[in-house]
């Protein structure tokens, strides 16, 4: 017997909202979309029954990761060679695994359902952020279309150099209420009143704190140049390609000799650097020449037989950083003993590394210290707020030829604009085919290559110092507060009088 209409309407609703979502985020940016998903959840979740919101929010879960993290089937079936179905199902059961994630915290509602709106709305919105934390490291974690990414350009842009990405969440999570608890207001008004003065005032107060310098210029701006090299991944991890690679790198950099600092993509050389050790040795005597600073991308090995995924800098600089946070299945393969070999998407190349330990120092241009991250590092605000530190300015080298002409890779670029603002320092992103970007202290984009094109980018970098707000408090310490609101909205009792 059919369900009720009644009953199937919610969950539609649900799976439209979700799908929406993105549509806040890169490439699109209508960060007023995201708000209104999330407020069309919370009107769905507002005084329901367990079970209703159980199923609506993993309904909108469905339809969030659905769109916004379609780009993992690209990798799966274009670059894992996986058959369609069996791409398919893959990224079904990821999509699957993330929206029962993204369930578990609203769970947590249910005891709120006799509380004013008010204190249900704040729980709601430090349940939000919490669930943003808990996908950013259960199995390894996917710190990926949060809500604040949405905000690199909006008015609470301002409070990424105080709270980060998550305090930004917090506030457009609140800001969703004050329309999806519309019909709750009425009857409340005074609560109307107090959010809305609350709502304005963290909005403007983004717009103050916009203003405020937490870093300061440094010194005089660094030049560099970003080689973005285009080449297919069949080409790039083909062995027998591995000197016209090598060729096609050094003639790119040929004219760019001389800037303060030249920086390759990750794994712009294919191989291991011992096998490759008499062309290091001529770049680097070509960059102390010039006294440039080259900062490339490539696999290292230890005598025990552990590779790293790297960055080298040769020439006028010095040091070696090892990725720390690797990507599951891309850089190592969970339960290895069982799925290597199975399908070619679990022997995909370089996918036995090792990570690399916390704490790393910084690379060394010139007299410059430089923070860096590996690709999927970028996501990881702690990881890069701890490199930041100290840092004169951040590099970040990708390979997202790997996610095709999807939205992955924009949505990567936005993540990267996200840890310039919280940081106060400018980034470095050099990619194999786009986006390469010089993205300022402040989120914005200075210069950019278009994607899928075989050229170099140009410009300067501002070396700046200082700490801001967020590098200076352990992200542990948000999340306290966001787990004490909820627990404060869960001490309020309903008044007889509203």
């Amino acid at each position: 017997m059919p369900l009720p209409l009644r009953i199937v309407l919610p969950w539609l609703l649900a799976l439209l909202a979700g799908a929406a979502y993105p549509l806040g985020l890169a490439p699109w940016n209508w960060w007023s979309i995201g708000i209104l998903s999330v407020a069309a959840l919370i009107a769905l979740c507002w005084q329901s029954s367990f079970r209703q919101l159980v199923v609506r929010t993993f309904c909108y879960g469905l339809g969030l990761f659905g769109t916004g993290s379609s780009w993992v089937y690209y990798s799966i079936h274009d670059y894992g060679y996986a058959p369609v179905p069996l791409a398919l199902l893959l990224t079904g059961l990821f999509t699957l695994l993330l929206a029962a994630l993204f369930v578990l915290p609203f769970l947590l509602l249910r005891p709120l359902v006799q509380r004013p709106p008010l204190a249900w709305l704040v729980a709601f919105a430090a349940l939000w952020v919490l669930g943003e934390y808990l996908r950013s490291w259960i199995f390894t974690g996917f710190p990926w279309l949060l809500l604040g990414y949405g905000h690199v350009a909006s008015p609470l842009a301002g409070w990424a150099p105080v709270g980060g990405v998550y305090t930004i969440s917090f506030i457009a999570a609140l800001t969703a209420g004050l329309f999806g608890l519309a019909r709750a207001w009425k009857t409340h008004l005074q609560q109307a009143f107090l959010a809305l003065g609350g709502l304005a005032l963290c909005w403007f107060g983004g717009t103050l704190l916009a203003g405020v310098e937490f870093t300061r210029p440094a010194g005089e701006p660094v030049t560099v140049s970003l080689i973005q090299p285009n080449l297919s991944l069949e080409t790039k991890w083909d062995a027998q390609a591995i000197q016209d690679i090598l060729r096609g790198l050094s003639e790119q950099t040929e004219a760019h000799w001389g800037q303060q600092l030249v920086i390759w993509p990750e794994s712009a050389v294919p191989d291991f650097a011992h096998r490759v050790a008499p062309f290091l040795r001529a770049v680097e005597q070509q960059a102390q020449r010039h006294g440039t600073t080259l900062i490339t991308g490539i696999p290292t090995a230890q005598p025990v037989g552990v590779y790293h995924n790297s960055l080298l800098a040769l020439g006028a600089g010095s040091g070696q950083y090892d990725k720390h946070h690797l990507v599951p299945f891309g850089e190592y393969v969970p339960l290895e003993q069982w799925l290597r070999g199975l399908i070619h998407f679990f022997d995909l190349p370089m996918s036995q590394f090792t990570s690399g330990p916390k704490g790393q120092p910084h690379l060394i241009a010139g007299e410059r210290r430089v923070g860096s991250a590996i690709c999927y590092e970028v996501a990881y605000s702690s990881l890069v707020a701890e490199q930041a530190r100290n840092a004169d300015f951040l590099v970040t080298v990708s390979n997202d030829a790997w996610f095709g002409e999807s939205i992955g890779p924009l949505q990567h670029l936005q993540i990267v604009q996200m840890r310039s603002l919280e940081n106060g320092r400018w980034f470095a992103r050099a990619t194999n085919n786009g986006v390469t970007a010089l993205i300022d202290h402040r989120g914005r984009i200075a210069a950019e290559l278009p994607q899928f094109t075989r050229d170099e980018l140009s410009g300067t970098l501002v070396p700046r110092t200082g700490t801001t707000p967020f590098q200076a408090v352990p992200t542990a310490a948000f999340l306290i507060v966001y787990a004490g609101l909820y627990v404060v909205a869960l001490t309020v009792r309903t008044r007889r009088h509203s």
